[in-house]
């Protein structure tokens, strides 16, 4: 599953430029059953089968060091946020994602991990998926893997949304690029971009237009 997210545009280019390091672990290659097998019944009863701790603590302690952080993707954990990714990217040089399947994990993993994290209030067949959304929304902010200004002015930045942008031709089917943005006043352009960033995250994220508001009277 891997194989062509890690291949690909930004993060082939910042493995290839020794950036970063990926390393992909099956953790059923520790597992100590006849057939390989990493999961079993729950006990209690009940529907689905259940990640054994002895292949995943195993995996762990061969790769784990003293500056590991360990992550467990979960729907149990916090919801992924570009505040969580920023915090994410400086808690260590050594991050291990835990991805699961099947009813989850034993419980007592709890005991093994740094942190849990959910990429959001939807249930996926594994992990793999939300694994690759952190590992791209982590990489993207190392250093020297993309240019640092196209960092500036992001979406979620102050709990706002990014401002519409514009490409040529200046008119297209009827629709017209807005006459500040080639009026070469570079401060009203930017004072129509912060305006619009709260338009937009207004109609669109008034969840986040509150936190907005709340960061706003803060600095105050």
């Amino acid at each position: 599953m891997f194989d062509g997210f890690l291949s690909e545009s930004i993060i082939k280019r910042a493995i290839s430029n020794n950036h970063i390091e990926v390393e992909i672990i099956n953790f059923r290659e520790f597992s100590k059953e006849k057939n390989k097998h990493v999961d079993d019944y729950q006990y209690g009863g009940g529907a689905g089968m259940v990640l054994m701790l002895q292949p995943i603590i195993d995996c762990l302690k061969q790769i784990k060091t003293s500056q590991s952080k360990v992550i467990l993707l979960s729907p149990q954990g916090k919801t992924l946020s570009q505040s969580t990714v920023k915090q994410l990217t400086n808690l260590s040089d050594h991050l291990i994602l835990i991805c699961g399947h099947y009813e989850g994990f034993d419980e007592r993993i709890n005991h093994y991990i740094d942190m849990s994290i959910s990429i959001g209030d939807y249930i996926l067949t594994g992990g793999e998926i939300p694994a690759m959304v952190i590992m791209d929304a982590i990489i993207r902010l190392r250093d020297q893997v993309i240019n640092p200004l196209s960092l500036q002015n992001e979406s979620f930045d102050d709990y706002l949304l990014d401002y519409p942008v514009y490409t040529k031709p200046l008119k297209y089917d009827g629709y017209q690029v807005p006459d500040i943005l080639v009026s070469g006043n570079h401060q009203k352009i930017n004072d129509w971009r912060k305006q619009q960033q709260i338009i937009k995250t207004l109609k669109n994220r008034p969840d986040l237009y509150k936190k907005y508001l709340k960061l706003k009277d803060r600095s105050k």
